[in-house]
């Protein structure tokens, strides 16, 4: 189900410690990741102070776009939880005063969306 979800574009969560690894070197030095998934290869996480999303590109995935959205940008966020028949949960989040969501990710029925959305609530509000 796991390579399922990926060829679907669900997210899966990744430890943070996992993350910290790899992209520690993105982070402030009072900065840490309290919260992160996976999207095939692309990565978003969430930090103490902002989001950041890492777009990995090409066919090689030697080129890299990091994106990183402070909480105080973001204007507003949906959730759109799963059905009967959708499997998956969809989370958009609008900066500043877009009309379109700049980003959106959906989320497999194993992740609590709710979670997310009270997570990144307790950041935004």
């Amino acid at each position: 189900m796991g390579l399922l979800n990926k060829i679907l574009g669900n997210a899966s969560e990744v430890s943070s410690d996992k993350l910290n690894e790899k992209y520690g070197r993105l982070l402030l030095g009072d900065e840490q990741i309290e919260l992160g998934f996976i999207l095939f290869r692309d990565v978003f996480m969430f930090t103490n102070k902002r989001l950041v999303l890492i777009d990995v590109q090409g066919l090689t995935g030697s080129k890299v776009e990091y994106k990183s959205m402070p909480y105080k940008s973001i204007s507003r966020f949906s959730l759109e939880t799963s059905g009967t028949f959708d499997l998956d949960a969809e989370l958009k989040i609008w900066i500043s005063s877009e009309n379109i969501p700049s980003v959106s990710k959906k989320f497999n029925k194993s992740i609590n969306v709710y979670d997310v959305q009270k997570y990144l609530a307790s950041k935004v509000m």
